[in-house]
């Protein structure tokens, strides 16, 4: 254990060297390659031998933005109990198989996407025990009625406790008012009451028409050559679904029409507070310079704006900040904050005339070349594990990212001015059409809140 502990460390530090040496050179920093599998699926590979071990993720487009508001919450369970049962194998078979082995395989889930993540040592025998584990869950998930039944009754239990929480009902809400009937308006674990109706037949169906090789995605990193890699991609998608019917997609985002504010009394001590709009898509063009700009608004810590007017300043949050989630379509820009009760009008006054100044005069010179100087010179931890490196690939290779998207990012960050995100921040966000959504509000607060529109 320590000798693998230490192997890693010289890894990373060497590694980490290797990438501030490189940043501003025209070469390559990692040596992506991509390919497709004869059933369709798209492939990205970086071989690394410094260390045996291996990465191995595929995803589809399956994630929550692809359940109906009637059986909310699908996705998320077929994706959940694909491990519980598959190819021959019961849930406690699956585990002890991976145990054997020291591997981990693991559910990756979000709103657009959905699959497998698999780790494992890299070595012939242990990563073909494995790879031959993920392989059957991935085409061969049983979803038996008895599985169902009994993880439906524990999601719905964990839902019903959720709900009960001041944090699951701002997000619940800010999300409902922001998208309105887009799917990603509906939770991704799903209602109570959707869940709670979810057969074996519902997952098997949403696994046929979601779990497709054509729309796949494999990520691959780690100690194996190109045609072992090829031959692993070959292994997990040629038993998978075929797609029937044209290709899935998600519909496009709406601009909200005027601003919606929605007080909600809840007995919590803080008030929970989200502001935001839909923001931008995942291969947006203004999103590198969007990226600095947040990075001085809300996203620097205690370098930005909306920390210093928040919390230096008033003492009003311990933590307050901001982001743009990019997604397949149109993600959320977010302003979360807490704060006590009674100051929760002061905080969304700051947060607010805050941000409408960012959005008119835009960042200073000096903001943006110390956002930039902290982004470049963040960048090589970014990349400094397999995990991080595998995570971008899988990222390039579902949104359709440009292949030299890592090379390019430095360069991309340091082209950014103070002028270009003034702009951008006046075409992606607008100040008086924003949802604020407080829970924990005060009582003359919610009596006397805008309504909702």
């Amino acid at each position: 254990m320590a000798t693998n502990m230490n192997m890693q460390w010289m890894f990373r530090a060497a590694f980490a060297l290797m990438l501030l040496a490189v940043t501003h050179s025209a070469h390559a920093i990692l040596p992506i390659e991509h390919w497709r599998t004869s059933a369709g699926a798209k492939v990205y590979f970086v071989a690394n031998r410094g260390l045996p071990m291996l990465d191995v993720s595929i995803e589809m487009p399956a994630g929550s933005a692809f359940d109906t508001s009637e059986k909310s919450g699908l996705a998320a369970m077929t994706n959940g109990l694909m491990r519980l049962g598959a190819a021959g194998m019961s849930e406690d078979e699956i585990a002890r198989r991976l145990a054997d082995v020291g591997a981990i395989l693991s559910n990756r889930f979000d709103s657009d996407r959905a699959g497998l993540m698999l780790r494992t040592l890299s070595d012939t025998k242990r990563r073909n025990q494995a790879l031959e584990v993920m392989a059957g869950v991935l085409s061969a998930p049983v979803f038996s009625s008895a599985i169902v039944e009994r993880e439906r009754s524990r999601y719905a239990s964990a839902l019903k406790e959720a709900d009960l929480t001041p944090d699951t009902q701002v997000n619940r809400e800010f999300y409902r008012l922001v998208y309105g009937k887009h799917p990603y308006a509906l939770r991704s674990s799903g209602e109570v009451d959707t869940v709670s109706r979810l057969q074996s037949d519902d997952l098997k169906a949403f696994y046929r028409k979601h779990y497709v090789a054509e729309q796949a995605v494999v990520a691959i990193m780690g100690d194996i050559t190109r045609q072992e890699a090829e031959a692993m991609a070959e292994q997990l998608t040629r038993a998978l679904p075929r797609t029937i019917g044209p290709a899935l997609s998600l519909p496009e985002v709406q601009s909200l029409p005027a601003a919606v504010n929605r007080m909600i009394d809840h007995p919590a001590s803080q008030s929970h507070i989200m502001i935001g709009a839909p923001g931008i898509r995942r291969d947006d063009p203004d999103y590198f310079t969007l990226f600095v700009g947040n990075y001085v608004l809300g996203g620097g810590g205690f370098v930005s704006r909306i920390t210093e007017e928040v919390r230096q300043k008033r003492g009003l949050a311990y933590s307050a900040y901001s982001y743009f989630s990019p997604l397949q379509v149109r993600g959320p820009f977010i302003i979360g904050m807490q704060t006590r009760r009674d100051q929760a009008e002061l905080a969304l006054s700051v947060v607010r005339n805050t941000l409408r100044e960012f959005i008119d005069k835009g960042p200073t010179e000096q903001e943006v070349i110390a956002a930039k100087q902290n982004i470049v010179g963040g960048f090589p931890m970014r990349i400094d594990s397999n995990r991080k490196i595998h995570d971008y690939l899988a990222l390039i290779g579902y949104y359709n990212l440009p292949i030299d998207y890592l090379e390019t990012f430095v360069a991309n960050i340091e082209r950014v001015t103070a002028a270009d995100i003034k702009a951008a921040f006046a075409r992606r966000v607008d100040p008086d059409r924003l949802v604020t959504v407080v829970v924990g509000a005060d009582q003359k607060q919610t009596a006397t809140a805008a309504p909702a529109r």
